[in-house]
């Protein structure tokens, strides 16, 4: 039996029934559809599902950014060919389906960043839909190859540590996303967690200047030794006491060592300083 279409009111479709799969919209090509869709009106139909409990209600499946255009110029325009939008009323289904259905979709048609294709795999996971990050992958992307699914979970694991962390996550480009990613599977996300934690930096470029040094080290260290085990060396972070922090970071000409807390005074590294020379200084 085919799935009706109607036209459906804005005001009963509910976009936040499901977690979408993107963090927000880009305006240039938001805009471009806003603009298409005035001049020759919904080329293709959204999605929704009834809302059990609701009648007369729906949620949405697949069409994120048809409806916000046409929110957006109903609220232009007052039009009222705005006020109601073309769907296809699917059959209810699982959460589980209707995630798959929207990510199918997604990914077919718009330019995710890596880091909202990973973070929709921790949400279903978060919501329930799946035991865990490696089942929502499965079941997400079923068609995918086994080197998508291990870049994907790869993504998936880099979203769920750095969500919160870095401000807009959404501007890393594939390559800075797949170089944090990595060095977070090698053992360098607690270092890039108190680095930003500690920073004053609120832009993405201000973060990301600030972790490019833990990524380099990452790199090099792999280089070095990619078989190498996880133990306590080298030691990257030190609490030689509750409001004392010390950090090794390499740089570009070298390694400093990066003192926080309360007690990081002046009084404290001059003792430091000359314990250094002590200990490497001439005999």
């Amino acid at each position: 039996m085919t799935d009706p279409l109607l036209a459906i009111p804005l005001e009963a479709i509910d976009e936040a029934a499901l977690t979408r799969d993107r963090t927000g919209l880009d305006p240039e090509p938001q805009t471009e559809l806003e603009l298409s869709i005035a001049a020759s009106g919904l080329r293709q139909p959204i999605e929704v599902f009834p809302l059990a409990g609701a009648p007369g209600r729906y949620g949405l499946l697949t069409g994120f950014r048809r409806l916000q255009a046409f929110r957006t110029l109903l609220e232009r325009t007052g039009e009222g060919r705005y006020a109601a939008i073309s769907a296809f009323v699917r059959a209810e289904t699982s959460l589980a389906a209707a995630l798959a259905a929207m990510v199918e979709e997604n990914d077919m048609r718009a330019d995710l960043s890596p880091f909202e294709r990973g973070l929709i795999a921790v949400t279903a996971r978060n919501l329930g839909a799946f035991a865990s990050i490696e089942e929502a992958v499965e079941r997400l992307y079923p068609n995918a190859g086994p080197m998508k699914r291990s870049r994907l979970r790869s993504l998936a694991f880099m979203a769920e540590e750095i969500d919160g962390l870095l401000a807009s996550p959404e501007k890393l480009n594939p390559t800075q996303a797949a170089r944090l990613a990595s060095a977070l599977r090698l053992g360098f996300g607690k270092l890039i967690s108190m680095a930003l934690g500690e920073s004053s930096a609120c832009t993405f470029e201000a973060q990301w200047a600030l972790i490019v040094p833990i990524l380099a080290e990452a790199e090099r260290a792999f280089a070095e030794d990619p078989v190498r085990t996880r133990g306590d060396r080298p030691r990257r972070i030190l609490h030689p006491r509750p409001n004392l922090t010390i950090r090794r970071e390499m740089t570009r000409d070298g390694w400093i060592l990066r003192f926080t807390g309360r007690d990081a005074t002046g009084l404290m590294l001059n003792t430091v300083m000359d314990e250094i020379e002590r200990m490497y200084g001439p005999s």
